[in-house]
């Protein structure tokens, strides 16, 4: 398992461009016929992901969780932007199709992944943050229809928030997990942005063309920086940075987040003026 260390708000204005991304985004996570778990010390969370072909794959524990499972002390979001597949807890399969959400609460459980077909495997990305309570596993399905956009066409930050594992739906002890979807002509999200020195967030930027990219923006608001990111690449956000970004073309992001509280509308507000 790769470690990931993040840097303060005295390093980061110093940091070159391959710095940043060095520190700050995961490039190569999805790879086929594998699992895949970096671990950053940011809030002690886990980042991963699971691309099952023919046989299951299992997810391993490694040594540097010192544990005799993965979720001996850890929860767990499943979170598939794949073709459909399935979850198995040990011995029940949870089937996930596409943007399904499975939460699997802290105990020493057997978990592995399958896919239904080998023409659109399942890609399960994966998002674990230490547990001090027990929350029953669950599924939270893709809503059937998106929930009321936010912000305007007039400002190209027309978008829909999927909230699949959070307070109000299924619970969990720290981690917050869901997807926003972008509206046709859309490109802008988390505009205007946010910080919130509560909780750190993580995003996965997916269904991106491949010659595109997501300029996202971080850093405190009167000294950003920009990452490049590109399709199913993760950009990794502290509590002191804002976290938005701007496409090339259209694009979904899964966020996730875990830290002192859940309370999604916990923020400290940016106003635009003061981007700098």
């Amino acid at each position: 398992m790769k470690v990931m260390q993040m840097a303060d708000e005295v390093r980061y204005p110093h940091m070159s461009t391959a710095e940043l991304r060095e520190t700050f985004l995961i490039e190569d996570l999805f790879g086929p016929d594998r699992v895949q778990l970096v671990y950053v010390d940011l809030d002690r969370t886990v980042i991963g992901s699971a691309v099952p072909l023919e046989s299951p794959l299992s997810l391993p524990c490694p040594k540097e969780l010192r544990a005799t499972a993965f979720t001996e002390r850890r929860e767990l979001g499943v979170f598939n932007i794949g073709g459909d597949g399935a979850v198995d807890v040990d011995g029940e399969a949870h089937p996930l199709g596409n943007r399904d959400a499975l939460y699997i609460g802290k105990g020493e459980h057997r978990v592995s992944f399958s896919s239904v077909s080998l023409d659109k495997p399942a890609e399960f990305y994966l998002l674990s943050y230490p547990a001090h309570a027990v929350y029953p596993i669950a599924i939270a399905r893709r809503p059937a229809s998106p929930p009321p956009a936010i912000g305007e066409a007039a400002t190209a930050n027309r978008r829909s928030i999927n909230r699949l594992i959070h307070l109000e739906g299924v619970r969990s002890c720290q981690l917050v997990m869901g997807f926003t979807d972008l509206d046709t002509g859309s490109v802008w999200n988390t505009m205007p942005p946010h910080t919130h020195m509560r909780r750190s967030e993580v995003y996965l930027y997916f269904d991106l063309p491949a010659d595109h990219r997501v300029v996202h923006l971080m850093g405190p608001a009167r000294e950003t920086r920009h990452l490049a990111v590109a399709n199913k690449q993760v950009a990794i956000s502290p509590g002191w940075s804002i976290h938005a970004g701007v496409g090339t073309a259209s694009y979904s992001f899964c966020w996730g987040m875990g830290g002192e509280n859940q309370v999604y509308t916990d923020m400290d507000a940016v106003r635009i003026p003061e981007i700098l």
